[in-house]
């Protein structure tokens, strides 16, 4: 039987005060308290605690906001508070900062108040630079993609994108209509200029994290892409599929030659198509389906990561993440079911993909 306690007793004290604060990355506070400091905090952990936090508290009538955050992905507990290094990305370590930064404003529905107004307020700024200091064009075809400043904001430009970053079309989208469908936000002319530039964006992203799959041999991406720029290219390290249009515009490094079975793709094209009602969607899902099917599934049961997804046939590695079954199976069947299934614009996916229901809209709250 679930036992629902208060939640500060969740969340140890690393060091002396009243306030919360957090373990280490992988947040163990009992391991952090016993050594007398905290380390370093993952942008990515401060917004996962804050959501299963303000849930918690919600159900037992308080909440505790935690101080909201800016690009760089290390924060240094307990010390100073300030940002450590200046990596500005949005993949490994930074991606669900940005995520929760809407679905928490938007999970509160109705409850929504001046406690939460500066998330939204953040996730608008947090775009506004997104477009502005990260976004980029291939060449030759003219993909578009989210890149990384390692350095900061005045620093070196990588064209460097880590699959996880296309959990970002979908966020994009869902932040722009605030989950109900493009047709009836623009018919209610609900849609700002700022939410019709995301939408764009997330819709040439999709087709972009799309590509990542339909350039390689196997169709399914690799970890991490580089992509073709006016300052950057490397020979021979395309991803195998030589009828792909875009063989020229993206780069997989050998290291980078992985497949993990991830969700993030899959999770946009359901949410994309949720909100465009674009079949497109679905036949790109549909695709990548195929090619789980064909390259990762195992005859005696489950599917495997992959060694290099620009080899045929792939080296399979006898491990399936968790997340393939929790999330990117779970999106899949989502993006093929009907649309009052879960509803976006009652339930909102945390990033593990486990649906909360928007306060005030759904009848199972």
């Amino acid at each position: 039987m679930f036992k629902l306690v208060k939640s500060e007793h969740l969340i140890p004290g690393c060091f002396p005060g009243e306030e919360a604060q957090f373990g280490k990355d992988n947040w163990v506070p009992n391991r952090a308290k016993r050594e007398g400091h905290c380390g370093k905090l993952i942008n990515n952990r401060v917004h996962e605690l804050h959501w299963e936090t303000v849930t918690l508290g919600n159900l037992q009538q308080k909440l505790i906001l935690l101080e909201g955050l800016d690009f760089p992905i290390m924060k240094s507990i307990p010390h100073s508070g300030e940002f450590s290094g200046q990596n500005i990305r949005l993949g490994s370590r930074g991606d669900s900062y940005y995520e929760y930064l809407i679905k928490v404003w938007l999970q509160q529905g109705s409850e929504r108040d001046e406690n939460f107004k500066y998330l939204y307020d953040m996730y608008e700024e947090a775009t506004k630079g997104i477009r502005h200091l990260l976004v980029r064009k291939t060449i030759p075809k003219g993909l578009v993609f989210v890149g990384e400043l390692p350095s900061g904001s005045k620093g070196a430009f990588s064209p460097k994108m880590d699959h996880l970053v296309c959990f970002l079309p979908g966020t994009l989208a869902l932040g722009a209509t605030k989950g109900i469908t493009k047709e009836k936000a623009m018919k209610d002319n609900l849609l700002t200029f700022e939410d019709l530039e995301n939408l764009k964006l997330a819709e040439d992203l999709a087709k972009t994290c799309f590509e990542m799959y339909s350039v390689t041999s196997t169709g399914l991406a690799p970890e991490i892409a580089y992509f073709h720029t006016e300052d950057y290219f490397e020979q021979g390290l395309d991803g195998g599929n030589k009828s792909s249009e875009y063989v020229n515009d993206i780069i997989i490094k050998h290291a980078d030659r992985h497949n993990l079975l991830r969700p993030e793709t899959v999770e946009s094209l359901f949410v994309l198509y949720r909100i465009t009602e674009n079949p497109k969607y679905r036949e790109w899902g549909w695709q990548i389906f195929e090619a789980f099917e064909k390259h990762s599934k195992v005859d005696s049961g489950g599917y495997s990561s992959l060694d290099d997804v620009t080899r045929l046939p792939p080296q399979r590695r006898d491990k399936m993440e968790t997340f393939f079954l929790g999330e990117t199976l779970k999106y899949l069947y989502l993006l093929f079911a009907d649309s009052t299934v879960i509803p976006l614009d009652k339930f909102v996916f945390n990033t593990e993909a486990h649906p909360f229901p928007i306060k005030g809209m759904s009848k199972s709250e």
